[in-house]
């Protein structure tokens, strides 16, 4: 596909060369409105035009999150899309090809990770994405863009329950549910990090790798009922609620008194915090912060080796739908990428 370029001198990229011109143009995936895998699309759509704090980023890979299929098919956030057609996409791993200015932090040039303000903008699905300045970090040097974009809205949410929300410390018991997700995989090895002794629930063929990432004690929800195995805990971090078997009930038994219960899934329970608040202990539910000073201690523990992302499929932009079948089968081991260009 040609793409006409924006009337521009070539822009400076941070080591004094030039970079190729911005399209006026971009591929992207796109749905005209609510529905299954089938409603998302290939388009050509103007590039997007970031303002004040904003970096336009060229997209290398999108990271694709239950959120995104949630919103794809009318729940999530789907409210708030303001008209069709539209992008969907959080995450992003890419590099920048306009700052805000020369002297900016990230200079053009510059390699970079973190989530767009999709529904307020245009999402990741797409070769270029704006996003606010705060929500974009230096992608690790460690990772590929691949890796990295799988990092940002998972490891962002993890890091809210179990640092700012659980406060995990040495000696304190943290189940977590879904422990092999994508946004379970990090909060096993970051309760695991600040030293919490943490039990997993998962399926069988991810129970090694659940110890693995940290897990003290797993439990195979397909062959054993938790609350039979668990005992006492002060923390429960459900990425599950009740879609499946009354987990999110079920599990406010395994708390101590006054101890802790964080849900995410909360449109699987709307009914959780009067039924915490009957058997005496405290709940919450919680959603992502976009923070790029948080994303940027991520980056250094993903550099040291002290948490690791897992890639489990990459597909190309195009087979957009085939990713959210896949990740509407509900069997993702830590995070399915869209591949969008070259680095």
């Amino acid at each position: 596909m040609k793409f006409r370029p924006l009337r521009l001198s070539p822009l400076s990229d941070s080591a004094g060369g030039e970079t190729a011109p911005i399209p006026d143009e971009m591929r992207a995936i796109v749905f005209d409105a609510v529905g299954g895998p089938d409603a998302l699309r290939a388009a050509v759509i103007p590039t997007p035009s970031p303002v004040l704090s904003e970096v336009l980023v060229r997209v290398v890979a999108a990271g694709v999150n239950p959120i995104d299929a949630k919103t794809r098919a009318g729940g999530g956030i789907a409210g708030a899309i303001g008209r069709f057609p539209s992008t969907l996409g959080f995450d992003f791993s890419g590099v920048v090809v306009v700052s805000p200015y020369e002297s900016h932090p990230f200079p053009v040039g510059t390699e970079v990770f973190g989530m767009a303000a999709f529904p307020r903008s245009g999402g990741s699905y797409a070769e270029y994405v704006v996003a606010p300045t705060l929500s974009v970090a230096r992608k690790p040097t460690s990772l590929s863009h691949v890796e990295a974009a799988g990092v940002p809205l998972a490891a962002l949410t993890a890091w809210g329950l179990v640092v700012e929300t659980a406060h995990a410390h040495e000696g304190q018991r943290i189940l977590i549910h879904a422990g092999s997700g994508g946004v379970g995989h990090f909060a096993v090895q970051l309760a695991s990090y600040f030293g919490a002794h943490v039990t997993a629930t998962g399926s069988g063929a991810n129970l090694g790798w659940l110890r693995d990432l940290g897990a003290s004690v797993v439990v195979d929800r397909l062959t054993s009922r938790f609350d039979d195995v668990v005992g006492e805990v002060d923390v429960v971090i459900d990425l599950v609620g009740n879609v499946h078997d009354d987990t999110g009930s079920r599990s406010l038994g395994t708390l101590r008194r006054g101890g802790l219960h964080v849900l995410v899934p909360t449109g699987s329970w709307p009914g959780y915090a009067e039924a915490a608040t009957a058997a005496g202990v405290r709940s919450t539910s919680y959603k992502v912060i976009p923070d790029g000073g948080v994303l940027s201690t991520l980056a250094r523990l993903l550099d040291s080796g002290a948490i690791q992302v897992y890639v489990d499929h990459v597909f190309p932009l195009p087979d957009a739908a085939e990713a959210h079948r896949e990740i509407e089968k509900g069997h993702t081991r830590g995070k399915i990428v869209l591949s969008v260009a070259d680095a």
